[in-house]
C-alpha cells in the first residue's frame, strides 16, 4: 500500500512539473481559473441558494453551500495535499475528502469532486508514459474492465445511500475513511518509530520493491490457474514472461474500482499490493499499469457516476488543482534540506489526524440517524474536536513546510543552479 502511494506521488510530481513547466498549459490553467474565481466571487450567494433547487428541490438534499470562503478553503486543501505528496513522497489525496467534508461539503460531493480533480490534473499533465514503468496494455485493458464495473458499483452505492438519507451517505463514507486512515496511520506511525529506533534518517520517499524472478506462493497458485484467456506480462523481466487468468485481473480491477468509486482517491493505493503480492506482477510493470488505470478509472467514475448527476463542484476542483500544483513543487524541494525521518513523523501524524477527524465525526452522524443516543451538544463538541485536530495538524505541517522552504530558499536556489 505504501509503495503504491509512493508511485502515485512520483506520478503527481511529474504531472505538476509538466503543467507548470509548459507556458501553454499554464495559460490554459489560468483561462480555466479566471472565470471560476471571479464568477464564484460574484455569484457565490446565488449559487448557494440555487443549488438545492437544481438537485431535486429539497434543501435536505443540498450537497453543500457554496461560498467564496469554501473556494479559498479548497485551494488550501489542495495546497496541503500537494505539500504532503511532494514532501513525503506518498499520495496526499487521502486528506481531500475528509477536509472537504469538514468544510461543510457533503460526502458524495467531496468524493465526486476529488475524482474529477485527479482526472483534470492527469489530462492537463498528459502523463501516461513508459518512463514511469512499463505499461502492459493487455494487463491494463483487462484490469480496466473490472475497474469500470467496480467504479460503477461504488458510484451506485453512494448515490443510493444519498437518496435514502444524506446523513447515511455521509456516515458510510466517513466510516470507510476512518477504517482506511486508521490502518494506514498506525502502519505509518509504526514505520516511523521503527526507523527512529534503528537510527534510519534516510529518504522519506523510500525505495521500491526490487525486481527479480522470484514470486511468492500465492501468486504462483493464482498464475497456475489456467482459465483462458491467459494474459501475458513481464516479458522484459522474466524469460518467456508470466501469465495470469483474466478472471483474477477483472476481480482485482473491480475491487480497485469499487474503492475509487466510493472514496474518490483513484484506488491506486490498492493496486500495488494486489498486483505485486497477489498476482505476482513486477513492481515496474505495476507502477506503469497503476498510473494508466488511475487516469481512466478516475475519468470514468467522475463523469459517469458523479458529474452527470450533479455531484461535482468544478469550482472547488479547480481550487484544489491550483493549490496542489504549487504544493507538490514546494514539498519536493523541501525534501532536499530536511531529514527523511522528520518527514515520516509528520506523515504519520497527518494520516492519524485524518483518522481522528473522521472517527470523531461519526457520533453526530449516528445520532442524527437514531442509531445511538447522544446529545446534540456532545455530538457537536466531538465533531469540532475532530475538525480542529485535523486542521491544526495539517495547517501546522503546511506552515512548517512553507517556512522551511522560505528559510532555505537560497540554498535550494543554489542547488537548482548546479543541477
Amino acid at each position: 500500500m505504501m509503495e503504491g502511494a509512493r508511485a502515485h506521488a512520483r506520478w503527481e510530481l511529474q504531472m505538476s512539473a509538466n503543467i507548470l513547466g509548459d507556458r501553454k498549459r499554464v495559460v490554459v490553467l489560468l483561462m480555466l481559473l479566471i472565470p471560476v474565481i471571479f464568477g464564484g466571487f460574484v455569484f457565490a450567494d446565488q449559487l448557494g441558494n440555487s443549488i438545492p433547487d437544481i438537485l431535486g428541490g429539497k434543501k435536505a438534499y443540498s450537497p453543500a453551500f457554496y461560498s467564496t470562503g469554501i473556494f479559498i478553503v479548497s485551494i488550501l486543501i489542495g495546497l496541503g495535499a500537494g505539500l504532503i505528496t511532494g514532501c513525503i513522497g506518498a499520495g496526499g489525496g487521502f486528506i481531500i475528502a475528509p477536509a472537504l467534508m469538514s468544510a461543510g461539503i457533503k460526502g458524495i460531493l467531496a468524493v465526486g469532486t476529488d475524482l474529477f480533480h485527479i482526472f483534470a490534473k492527469a489530462i492537463m499533465g498528459s502523463i501516461i508514459h513508459r518512463k514511469l514503468g512499463n505499461v502492459s496494455v493487455p494487463l491494463a485493458v483487462v484490469f480496466l474492465i473490472g475497474a469500470i464495473l467496480g467504479a460503477t458499483a461504488g458510484g451506485l452505492i453512494n448515490r443510493i445511500l444519498y437518496e435514502l438519507n444524506p446523513v447515511l451517505s455521509d456516515a458510510f463514507i466517513t466510516t470507510i475513511y476512518a477504517l482506511m486512515l486508521g490502518f494506514l496511520g498506525c502502519y505509518a506511525m509504526f514505520d516511523f518509530i521503527k526507523a527512529r529506533k534503528a537510527g534510519d534518517s534516510g529518504d522519506a520517499h523510500g525505495g521500491g520493491k526490487s525486481e527479480g524472478a522470484d514470486i511468492g506462493g500465492l501468486p504462483k497458485k493464482l498464475q497456475g490457474v489456467k482459465v483462458p484467456p491467459m494474459i501475458g506480462f513481464d516479458f522484459d523481466f522474466t524469460p518467456g514472461g508470466r501469465s495470469i487468468s483474466w478472471i483474477f485481473l477483472v476481480l482485482s480491477g473491480a475491487l480497485v474500482g469499487l474503492a475509487a468509486g466510493i472514496m474518490g482517491v483513484g484506488g491506486g493505493f490498492l493496486t500495488f499490493p494486489i498486483f505485486v503480492y497477489m498476482l505476482g506482477v513486477s513492481s515496474m510493470t505495476t507502477v506503469g499499469t497503476d498510473i494508466f488505470q488511475i487516469v481512466f478509472t478516475a475519468g470514468y467514475a467522475s463523469i459517469s457516476q458523479y458529474a452527470i448527476y450533479g455531484f461535482i463542484f468544478y469550482t472547488l476542483a479547480m481550487g484544489m488543482l491550483l493549490g496542489s500544483l504549487l504544493g507538490i513543487q514546494i514539498g519536493a524541494m523541501v525534501t532536499k534540506v530536511v531529514p527523511g525521518i522528520t518527514i515520516r513523523g509528520f506523515y504519520a501524524m497527518a494520516v492519524l489526524a485524518g483518522f481522528v477527524n473522521r472517527f470523531f465525526a461519526l457520533p453526530s452522524k449516528m445520532g442524527e440517524m437514531g442509531v445511538i443516543k447522544i446529545s446534540k451538544g456532545m455530538a457537536a463538541t466531538l465533531d469540532s474536536i475532530g475538525v480542529w485536530a485535523f486542521f491544526i495538524v495539517i495547517g501546522g505541517f503546511g506552515i512548517w513546510v512553507i517556512g522551511t522552504f522560505l528559510k532555505n530558499i537560497g540554498t535550494l536556489k543554489g542547488e537548482g543552479e548546479h543541477v
